[in-house]
This record gives structure tokens, sequence and C-alpha cells, in this order.
């Protein structure tokens, strides 16, 4: 049925429409919504960094160019069976020849910061000795071209890219002299870009690589090491940031910045009273002890010691001292709530609850969607560890991201992923919770580790063939949101 209107009916029905704006109730829908946006969180503060991250071998390629030694990656997804689609970083973005045209894509999302990582067997292809000139010159060539496009570099010394000499050598992390090695690369290396890249992170998610690579045998080097034996590994790579922070502090120019990356064992409180949230920054402090609480507190908590027991790992004063060397920023990688807390009156006080079967998820599995999860993590990092500058150095999420005719991805739900994420975030900073800035994971879809090319987390698809760069739909909520510094209107 098709209604007709005449105009005077038309403008009859327009009068009715305003005099229904008119109407009491009209009035206390409009009054209800300026309340409601009285209480809507302030937009992010200003000044705030927004970037945009990746990692070397993710998206490097060129692993025979230039003088470059292999890594325990190439090792290892060379190896039959690791890789669910059989692949390997070998030629993965080609940015190592695209860095200019990867810069662009940056330059397009509107961010104004750019993390990368620096590859260690690109600089000393033996892990230690001689350094490879042609290796750090790339880099230098890529800082620049960031900084030519007003677009801060942030640097990563270890993005798991472990030299593989140095594993076969020394055992990699097993040996304290990894750890020196370490410090010595990264003092070379912030010695020479330290006059223009001002941030500097040390390790990337030793939760992840150590327990993936060296306690469950998943990710390189493949190895499933005795609780002793992953203890003092673990041992061995904040010993390595300890003193990779105090050779930075030593070769690099004044006011350069240094933290640590780290996937914290994010722990969010089942439902938020006062008993729950305090058992929840209890569980934080513990299930963080090994690695990021005892770079920031200098010392092991008496419970991981008790937990460890025989197997805890043998240190020294002196060691423990260079660990919890200051830094001047945490950067947090948040994807997903590890840990769901409720109060417990047994020891020790907090409890681990179980997930569901249906607990949503995205498109890869271990994936859980939890957006309070970024909003609680930093809140309670900030307060039990006294931090006033941390950075979300990673967060974002994989998506079916199929091509359609049209040449265009429609990845809904990696902007409603988004969304909601940064609501929360945008929450916790308008309360005072010190984050000072936002890494998207990841600028485009690269190798991601044992999945291969399978699971595609960027804003801007790839062709791996064609090595085409197309944009998401997802780039263009990014910059719409960089260019309001807010999650709304």
């Amino acid at each position: 049925m098709v209604l007709r209107f005449s105009r005077r009916q038309f403008a009859k029905l327009a009068g009715l429409s305003a005099l229904a704006l008119a109407t009491p109730a009209a009035a206390a829908e409009r009054k209800g919504k300026q309340a409601a946006d009285r209480f809507a969180p302030a937009p992010f503060p200003k000044g705030f960094v927004w970037g945009t991250a990746t990692s070397s071998y993710q998206i490097e390629g060129a692993v025979n160019a230039d003088g470059r030694g292999p890594s325990i990656w190439d090792t290892f997804s060379h190896t039959a069976g690791k890789i669910g689609d059989h692949s390997n970083g070998d030629r993965a973005n080609e940015h190592y020849y695209r860095y200019k045209e990867d810069v662009a894509l940056i330059k397009a999302l509107g961010v104004k910061a750019y993390r990368f990582s620096i590859a260690w067997p690109r600089v000393f292809p033996e892990g230690t000795g001689t350094p490879n000139p042609k290796g750090l010159d790339f880099y230098n060539r890529l800082i620049d071209e960031l900084l030519a496009n007003g677009i801060e570099p942030y640097a990563t010394l270890y993005h798991w890219d472990l030299p593989q000499a140095l594993e076969d050598r020394v055992g990699g992390w097993r040996s304290s002299d990894t750890s020196k090695a370490f410090g010595d690369y990264s003092g070379y290396v912030a010695g020479r870009i330290s006059d223009r890249v001002k941030n500097i992170f040390t390790l990337n998610e030793a939760g992840r690589f150590l327990n993936f690579g060296y306690g469950w045998g998943i990710d390189a080097p493949g190895l499933k090491l005795p609780t002793a034996e992953l203890n003092q590994a673990r041992h061995n790579v904040v010993l390595g940031h300890g003193l990779a922070v105090q050779a930075i502090r030593a070769g690099a120019r004044k006011g350069t910045k240094v933290g640590m990356a780290e996937n914290i064992a994010a722990c969010v409180p089942a439902y938020a009273t006062p008993e729950n949230i305090r058992a929840t920054e209890m569980a934080t402090r513990e299930l963080n002890a090994a690695l990021l609480g005892v770079t920031l507190e200098g010392k092991y908590t008496d419970g991981f010691l008790e937990f460890s027991g025989k197997d805890a790992p043998k240190f020294t004063p002196e060691e423990l001292k260079i660990i919890g060397s200051k830094t001047d920023f945490v950067g947090l990688n948040i994807y997903a709530p590890q840990f769901y807390i409720a109060a417990s009156d047994k020891k020790p006080g907090w409890a681990v609850l179980p997930f569901p079967s249906s607990f949503p998820h995205m498109n890869s599995e271990w994936l859980r969607i939890g957006p309070e999860v970024i909003y609680w993590a930093p809140k309670i990092a900030a307060r039990i560890w006294n931090i006033d500058t941390i950075y979300i150095s990673e967060n974002g999420t994989s998506s079916e991201d199929r091509l359609r005719d049209n040449a265009k991805v429609y990845d809904l739900d990696r902007i409603s992923f988004l969304r909601n994420y940064l609501t929360q975030l945008q929450r916790a900073t308008s309360e005072g919770v010190p984050v000072k800035g936002y890494f998207l994971w990841s600028l485009m879809d690269n190798f991601e580790w044992i999945f291969g090319y399978e699971k595609r987390f960027g804003v801007y698809h790839v062709d791996f063939q064609t090595q085409v760069r197309t944009p998401k739909l997802s780039a263009a909520f990014y910059k719409d949101v960089v260019a309001k510094n807010a999650i709304g209107p």
C-alpha cells in the first residue's frame, strides 16, 4: 500500500511532530539525554599518543638480505609441522623493500606514532661480536622516513627473533650469557638511533615467548623445559631487560625514555565490589611476579618464591638491583581478560573463576571478548606499582577479513571490538588512569607466528601473492577515532 499526502497534510503532520517535541515527555527525554551526556567519559587527554604497531619477523621478509643472520623463528618456521599453514617469514610483507609504501599507510591513518621492532640478527648476525652496519642502515632509513612524514618512531629491541647463533652456542635465554649479549646489543643500537628515537622498548611479551617457546614447545625454539629451568630462563630474560636499561642509559642521548612491553596477566574482578577489586589487585601482583612484577619492584614476591619452592630461580642481590633498574614507562599488551577474580576466605585471599564454554570470542579462539580488561588492567597496574606512564603497546583482533568482489573488506566485528575496548580505555583515562598512548595491533596483515598467514590482525588487508595493501573498513574507523581523540559523536 502506498500512502500519499498533500502538502497541506504533510505540513499538518510536521506541525504535530514539532508539538510532540514540546510535550513534557519529550522534554524529559531531552533532559535525560543531556544528563547522560554529562556522565559520558571525557575525550582522551590532550596529547594522547595514537599509533599502530608491527614486528620485524612478521613483516620484513628479506631474511638473507644484507648480511642478516638466521633467527630462531627462521629455523622454527622451516621445521615441518610447526606452522599451521606450512608457511614462514621468508617473504612476509616485503616491508624491507616496501617500507616507504608502508609509512604512507601509517600516515593515511592519521596517527602520529609507530611502534616497530629491530631484528637483533640483522644488527649482530652472530648475536655478539662484529656488528653488521647494513642491518642498522635499514632501520636508519625507516626512522628517517617516519620522521619525514611526521610520525614518531617507538623502537622495540626484541620481538622474539633471537639470533639462532645464540641459541646454538649458549642455549638462548637458558643462559645469562644471552642476557649480557642483549645488554650489549641494546646499548649499541640505542647509541646510534637515540638522536631521532626518543622512546625505546626493551623486550616484547616475555610471558608469551618464554611460556610458549621454552615451556610448552609451541613457539620458537620449541622447548619444553622443566619448571626450574623455565624459571631460570625467566630470570635471565628480566636480567637482560635490566642490563638493556642500564646500557641504554649509558649509551643513548640524554632524555631517551625506556620501558618494557609485557602481555600482563590481565585480571578483572568478576564484579566490582571492594572485596573483589582488592582480590584482583592481589592476584595481579602475584600472577605477574616472575616478569613484570620483579622489574617494577626489584624483587620477587614471597608468594612466588613460596609457590616455586625448589624450582625458584637462582639469583643474587646485585642481579635484582639490575632487574629493578628504573624505567620511564610501562607498555601493556592487552587483548583479552586472562583471569576473572573473586574474593576468597581461603589463602591467598583470591580465586580464579573458570570460563564458561559459551564465553564469546573473536576469530581467534583464544581472544575472548572482555572490553573491561583494558579499563581494569592499567588501572590496577598503576595502583599497585605506582606507575605514572602507561602505553597500551598492543591491542587489536583478528577477523575473517574477506576481500569482497568490490575490493572492500567489511570487518564490522573488528570495529565492534575496537569500539568497545576503546570506550573502556576512554573511561580509564577520564578517571585519571595514566595511559598516555595506544598502539593498534596491527598496521597490516602479516605472518601471525604459529598460525602463519591464516589469522589477519591488520587494518590493511594484504594479498601475500601480489603484496597489494587494501584499507579495511576498520582503517576508516580508527582514523575517525584518532581525528576526534575520542569514541563517540
